[in-house]
Parts: structure tokens; sequence; C-alpha cells
């Protein structure tokens, strides 16, 4: 048997997994901390369940990958400090991210998440961690269809240009 033919559990990190691990943690504490703040911001329901949401998903990819990391050695970022509560009327117009503003920031970091999701699943030789990171895809890619879907129906979506008439084949 080789190093890398039992439990995977049992099997060492390589470097790219251990820092995509503790990227993804740290990344995720960062997307707390911002998505709080959005949610202060914030003024439509469905836009709040929505943070709320990714907000849990976050906690939830900080967790198993700290805990991944702390079970191999590896000593994750800190956590940051929970923001304190805010009301939207307190923040003043001018400062204020604007509905359709967050809605098009989370939709476009939900997108790149499932890119470097790919990216850690592609480079990983330990399957429970290739395993963790397409469940993070999965669920990623389930929000991101809800976020989509918030957008068309708010009228918050700005397409890229659209190729309304097509050249005529020769």
């Amino acid at each position: 048997m080789g190093i890398l033919s039992g439990n995977p559990k049992d099997e060492p990190m390589h470097y790219g997994e251990i820092y995509s691990v503790w990227q993804a943690s740290t990344l995720a504490k960062g997307t707390v901390s911002c998505y709080q703040a959005y949610l202060y911001h914030a003024g439509d329901k469905d836009l709040k369940k929505i943070l709320e949401d990714l907000i849990d998903q976050a906690k939830k990819e900080i967790a198993e990958c700290d805990e991944l990391l702390i079970s191999n050695g590896i000593t994750p970022a800190p956590v940051l400090p929970e923001r304190p509560p805010a009301e939207l009327a307190d923040i003043p117009v001018g400062a204020r991210f604007t509905d359709p503003e967050i809605a098009a920031k989370i939709a476009a970091e939900t997108s790149l998440s499932l890119v470097a999701c790919s990216q850690v699943m592609g480079q990983s030789l330990r399957e429970d961690v290739g395993a963790l990171f397409a469940k993070y895809h999965l669920e990623m890619a389930a929000l991101g269809m809800r976020i989509l879907k918030l957008l068309k129906e708010k009228g918050w979506i700005i397409p890229p240009p659209l190729q309304v008439k097509r050249p005529e084949e020769e």
C-alpha cells in the first residue's frame, strides 16, 4: 500500500490542498463579516433571506475547513469579530449600499466561488477534500440560482450585450 492508498483522513494533505482549504476558510470568514454589513444595508426581504443563507453557508464552511486544518496540524486564520447591529435608517444615504448593488456583488462572488471550488476539486488527491468542495460547489450553485432568480424578478439584472440580430450566413 502506498502513502495515498488508505483512509483519506489518514493521508497527508499536499501543499495545494492545505493552502486551498486555508484560503477557503479565510475567505469565508471575510464573507461572514462583509455579508453581515450587507444585511444591515439591505432593505428587500428576499435579498435579506439570501444574505442570511449565504452567511450560514460561510459559517458552515469555516467550521468544516478549520476542523480539517486543525486535524492536520495547520493553524487556521483567526475569526473576525462579529459586527455590531445597525439599522438601515441609521446608515446615511450616501454611504448606503443599494439592494441592486448588493445583489450584483453577491451574484459575482457566488459565481467566482464555483470556479474556486472546481479548482480545489481538480487539484485534490485526498477524496475527502475533493468531496468537501464538491459539496460546497453544489450548495453554491443552488444559492447562485436563487440569486439569479431574484435579480430577474426584481429587475436588478444587468445583462451583458445581447446579440439581437445575427449576421446572415452566406
